[in-house]
């Protein structure tokens, strides 16, 4: 007898049999009832932030013009906070993001959120559901979608840019941008990443790179070449914006 056909299109389906937590009904009213909260404590915080003219301004507006054609923005995940509203100013001038996010129940609230700002959503992880989730983003990119990505998550080492990004950018035609920002106060986490939250009324400045392209024929060796350069590069714009946050 051949095994029931898997429906991956249900997140249910997605997620790590290594736990037992699923959506209750229980945790559903919890996030039902919470999220509204969690997105105006987002929202008052981010308003607060008295943000600096954005360093590489002109090419943000170039890749946002550049309607059809997909790119994989890339920052560490240390920076999500103020990367992420970057990019849901992007969404708001009609740049076709998408976002992927862990198929646990953790990944809920800001799947829930990514969706509300207006960008699609994959669920899974490259430990869990890899096949799918590439499968899903090369969908994504041939229909012009971008991939968000947090370089070096989700465990780290921090600031170490993932290979298999640049491998993702290969197979969707899809040119990588470097981002990164800073923050001149802001609570820094006790986690892999050091993730920081910048505190209200804090200076913010935010950095973009020029995209830099995978060709289609790469060697291994060209590939790490593309993947160190991409980590130099946000690097370098992550070392610009502190410094521009000092003058």
């Amino acid at each position: 007898m051949s095994e029931p056909k898997v429906d991956y299109s249900d997140v249910e389906s997605r997620r790590s049999a290594a736990t037992r937590r699923r959506m209750s009904p229980g945790r559903k009213l919890t996030y039902a009832i919470g999220m509204p909260i969690v997105r105006l404590i987002v929202f008052l915080l981010q308003s607060s932030y008295r943000r600096q003219p954005q360093i590489g301004a002109d090419v943000a507006d170039r890749i946002i013009a550049d309607k059809g054609q997909a790119y994989v923005p890339c920052y560490w995940h240390q920076h999500h906070i103020l990367c992420s509203w970057l990019m849901r100013s992007w969404i708001r001038r009609g740049f076709h993001a998408c976002y992927i996010v862990s198929a646990s129940v953790d990944g809920e609230v800001p799947a829930r959120i990514a969706g509300k700002w207006g960008a699609d959503v994959i669920r899974g992880s490259a430990a869990n559901t890899g096949a799918l989730v590439l499968r899903d983003a090369q969908k994504k990119m041939s229909e012009g979608g971008s991939i968000v990505t947090t370089s070096d998550g989700p465990l780290g080492p921090k600031f170490e840019f993932k290979a298999g990004t640049v491998l993702m950018a290969r197979i969707g035609k899809a040119p990588m941008i470097p981002i990164a920002c800073a923050a001149d106060r802001a609570w820094t986490l006790n986690t892999w990443d050091s993730f920081t939250i910048p505190k209200p009324f804090a200076r913010t400045i935010t950095a973009v790179g020029e995209p830099i392209e995978v060709p289609r024929g790469a060697s291994q060796e060209e590939l790490e070449e593309i993947r160190l350069a991409m980590q130099n590069a946000i690097e370098t714009l992550r070392r610009e914006c502190e410094a521009a946050l000092r003058r």
